[in-house]
C-alpha cells in the first residue's frame, strides 16, 4: 500500500477506537479554551506529516538510512528547546543524545549499507523527523491542561483528516489489496498508535519532551529484539553494542528525571 495510505488507516482505526471509548466512559472534557484545541490540532498536524513522510521514505530508500535520519528528533527537540525557551538543555542530555544515537546508528549500519540511501526518500525522512519534534514539543505544552485522552483523541481525528484529504488531493489510492493488509492496518491502529500514543501522551504530562525524545530512541534496540523472537533475525556484535549504548543513553535520561523531579500532571480533566 502507498505509505500515505497505511497512514490514513493506521490513524482512522485509532480514531474510531478513542471515540469508542470516549462514548463508553461519558467522558466529560469540561471548557478547553481555544488555544489549547489550536494546539492539539497542530500536533495532529504535525504528526500526520510525521507519518505521511516516514511512511513515503521507508519506500524511496534504505530501511535503515531511514530509522536512522527519522531518529534525529531528540536533537530537534533539543534545538528547538533552545531557541524557543533560550534555555539550553543539560550537559548530560547532550551526553545522552550522543550515545543513543551512535548506538541507533550502529543498529542500522548494516541494513544502510546494504541498501544505499536515496536523496529524496532521506530528505522525506530527516523531514518526518522535524515533524515528529514539533508534535512532541506541541503536544508537552497541550498536556499542561488536557488530559490524555482528550489530547490523544483530538490530534489523532486531526491526523485523520489531513492524512485523507492529502490522499485525496495526490489521488492516492485507499484500497485495502488483501485481508494480511488489514490486520497489518489493525496492528498499527490499535498497538502502534492507540497504546502507543496513549503512553507517550501520558509520558509528556509527567517528563519534559527533551528526556522524552532520548528515552524514544530505545525503539531501535526494541525492535531487534522483536525481529529475533518473532522472525529469528539475527543482530551482529556491532548491532548489540549499538542496544547497549542506547540503553546507556535511556539510563542517563532516568537519572535526568529524577535530578528535575516529576512534573505535575494536570487535574483538570477525565482520563489523564
Amino acid at each position: 500500500m502507498p505509505g500515505v495510505a497505511s497512514g490514513f488507516y493506521r490513524m482512522l482505526i485509532a480514531a474510531a477506537a478513542l471515540c469508542t471509548i470516549l462514548l463508553a466512559r461519558r467522558v466529560h472534557h469540561g471548557a478547553i479554551s481555544r488555544k489549547m484545541l489550536l494546539l492539539a490540532i497542530l500536533g495532529g498536524v504535525f504528526f500526520a506529516t510525521d507519518i505521511g513522510c516516514y511512511n513515503v521514505a521507508v519506500l524511496q530508500t534504505g530501511a535503515g538510512s531511514a530509522t536512522f535520519l527519522g531518529n534525529n528528533a531528540p536533537l530537534i527537540v533539543g534545538l528547538f528547546t533552545w531557541l524557543l525557551t533560550r534555555n539550553l538543555p543539560s550537559r548530560s542530555f547532550w551526553v545522552a543524545l550522543l550515545l543513543g544515537s551512535i548506538g541507533a546508528w550502529l543498529i542500522v549500519y548494516a541494513d544502510h549499507i546494504h541498501a544505499p540511501a536515496r536523496t529524496r526518500g532521506d530528505l522525506l525522512a530527516t523531514f518526518a523527523s522535524v515533524c515528529f519534534a514539533l508534535y512532541l514539543l506541541v503536544t508537552e505544552r497541550a498536556r499542561e491542561q488536557m488530559g490524555t485522552l482528550t489530547l490523544v483523541s483530538l490530534s489523532t481525528i486531526a491526523s485523520t483528516v489531513v492524512l485523507f484529504l492529502f490522499a485525496i488531493g495526490t489521488k492516492t489510492s485507499l484500497a485495502i489489496p488483501s485481508g494480511s493488509s488489514l490486520a497489518s492496518l489493525l496492528g498499527l491502529g490499535v498497538v502502534c498508535q492507540l497504546a502507543g500514543y496513549l503512553c507517550l501522551t501520558y509520558a509528556l504530562g509527567h517528563l519534559p519532551a527533551t528526556i522524552s525524545s532520548v528515552v524514544l530512541l530505545a525503539v531501535s534496540p526494541l525492535t531487534a529484539v522483536w525481529a529475533f523472537l518473532c522472525f529469528g533475525e539475527q543482530m551482529t556484535p556491532l548491532q548489540w553494542f549499538g542496544g547497549c549504548l542506547i540503553l546507556a543513553a535511556v539510563w542517563l535520561a532516568g537519572k535526568m528525571k529524577d535530578r528535575a523531579g516529576l512534573r505535575r500532571a494536570p487535574t483538570i480533566q477525565i482520563g489523564e
